[in-house]
């Protein structure tokens, strides 16, 4: 993908001005009850969960795939991390030694969960989607394997204590999602890993004889995809100090969602982190006025919906516009 390709994104303004336009709705109609420091902070604890898993899904449609499995991933990582922290795994282990082994135990084993699927992918020649849907009912048998469906309890308060600090009056963990946004936006747009991502999704063949080794490049991303998975299934358990199979079910979908709304394109090759950070903003303020409207699960969806045919609509005109005027340049010239 080009450098001009890459600047000119029409559905990041679109999405921008989209949360222009639902702030000021938002601040008219619910006043302080939106905007008020209590819901603001509330948002800010939220939003790393899910959004997490919304950049691991934009990397995998960077490069033309799809992850199923990063909720399962996120769930038995910190199954795992959550067994090490109540004893029942290396016994023995007290204060930061038990805390500084679960989170390596739980990110390790979603990094090697990751990998999987990228090898099952590029070194098999699987289908993303089938291969990833597989990798999800298989990690998430593990979970349900060491649990036996049921919830771990009682993790150590200075685990926990984690998902609740705050650093000047913010969240601790949502200052952890934007250091990670801003660290894979800086990849993907200043280096030639990030460059070579783009033209692997927008043309794996060209990219195969410009020299790119895309089966490499395919095998690390979904073990970074992993690892922001893992991250997120530990903010998970910090937060409501428990494991379980089946945290976080509808984040699939929320992320799925969060990557088409931000402006990333799911057959590979172009969007922005920037995108993507803007859209799981914009759809926690949708969910917390969903919250204050008091709005059933079943009109949330038709919502969600009907925001992503909207999105499409607007991404189709836009690309059309950008034709037509390349068109025009073409023939002038």
């Amino acid at each position: 993908m080009s450098d001009k390709n890459v600047k000119k994104d029409g559905s990041l303004y679109i999405l921008l001005g989209l949360a222009l336009a639902l702030a000021v709705v938002f601040a008219a109609v619910f006043g302080e009850s939106m905007y008020s420091a209590r819901n603001l902070r509330s948002m800010a604890y939220q939003m790393p969960e899910f959004g997490l898993l919304a950049l691991g899904m934009m990397l995998a449609f960077l490069i033309g795939g799809i992850d199923l499995s990063i909720v399962a991933i996120a769930n038995t990582s910190g199954i795992m991390a959550a067994l090490v922290l109540t004893g029942a795994w290396m016994p023995g282990l007290s204060g930061p030694a038990l805390i500084a082994a679960a989170v390596a135990t739980g990110l390790t084993a979603a990094v090697i969960f990751g990998l999987f699927n990228g090898f099952l992918i590029t070194k098999l020649s699987a289908s993303p989607i089938i291969a990833t849907l597989g990798t999800m009912t298989f990690y998430s048998g593990i979970g349900m394997a060491l649990t036996g469906g049921k919830g771990i309890t009682g993790l150590p308060s200075a685990f926990t204590s984690f998902g609740t600090a705050e650093v000047f009056g913010v969240p601790v963990i949502f200052v952890c999602f934007v250091a990670v946004a801003a660290a894979l936006s800086a990849l993907l747009s200043r280096t030639a890993l990030g460059r070579r991502m783009y033209l692997y999704g927008e043309n794996p063949l060209a990219a195969r004889f410009s020299a790119i080794d895309i089966e490499k490049i395919g095998f690390w991303v979904y073990g970074v995809i992993g690892l922001l998975a893992g991250m997120s299934g530990h903010i998970i358990i910090s937060r409501v100090n428990s494991a379980k199979v089946g945290y976080g079910d509808a984040y699939q979908l929320q992320a799925l969602l969060v990557c088409v709304i931000g402006g990333i394109h799911p057959q590979g090759g172009r969007g922005k982190a920037l995108g993507v950070v803007c859209a799981v903003i914009l759809m926690q303020m949708l969910s917390s006025a969903f919250t204050i409207w008091q709005f059933s699960p079943y009109a949330k969806k038709l919502i969600w919906g009907s925001m992503l045919i909207v999105m499409l609509g607007l991404e189709y005109l836009s690309e059309k516009r950008t034709v037509r005027r390349e068109l025009r340049q073409k023939v002038v010239n």
